[in-house]
């Protein structure tokens, strides 16, 4: 036998065994790529640039302050005095810019005299986007500017009791950001 047609024989073989292994080359082959990316954004913040103040009052016979979103304050059944300036809590937002945003709000539902034993006062929380004097509701969502801002404006109505006992109450407003 001629070895040119061994050899012929021997590769008709090993193809025919590799081919039932599937150790066959393919005849044909294609790649593709695809890109992978993603953009990283400013991360949303919130900052507290103003405090919740009910100012000064006497409580002989109980009643409510009310400080609204806009810092307007209005009282039944106290005495409003003269003395440190009122206002709503204000938290400035930064991110951004264009992006929704949810809002919840935590803290305190009574403020606590900071020098007593125990003494407290029921505080309800409302607030809004504007600081247009609200005096319910509650925001729960927002957009942020083309700058990447925008404000939240926290009010509150304080229950005094009858002659509550005088001091400094305290307590925390809190107000979490998060986008969508």
């Amino acid at each position: 036998m001629n070895t040119t047609i061994q050899h012929k024989r021997t590769l008709a073989v090993f193809a025919f065994i590799a081919a039932g292994l599937g150790l066959g080359v393919p005849a044909h082959a294609a790649q593709a790529t695809a890109t992978a990316g993603g953009t990283v954004v400013t991360p949303i913040a919130i900052t507290p640039t103003i405090q919740l103040a009910f100012g000064k009052f006497a409580a002989a016979v109980g009643g409510t302050i009310t400080v609204s979103t806009s810092g307007a304050r209005t009282v039944s059944g106290v005495v409003g005095m003269s003395g440190p300036a009122t206002s709503a809590a204000r938290f400035d937002i930064t991110g951004e810019p264009g992006s929704t945003y949810t809002i919840t709000h935590s803290g305190s539902t009574v403020l606590t005299n900071t020098g007593g034993a125990g003494e407290t006062m029921a505080l309800a929380k409302f607030s809004d986007l504007t600081g247009a004097d609200g005096t319910s509701g509650e925001a729960t969502s927002g957009t942020l500017s083309a700058g990447g801002t925008q404000s939240l404006y926290v009010g509150g109505t304080l229950t005094v009791a009858a002659n509550q006992v005088p001091g400094v109450y305290a307590g925390n407003v809190i107000a979490t950001v998060e986008y969508n």
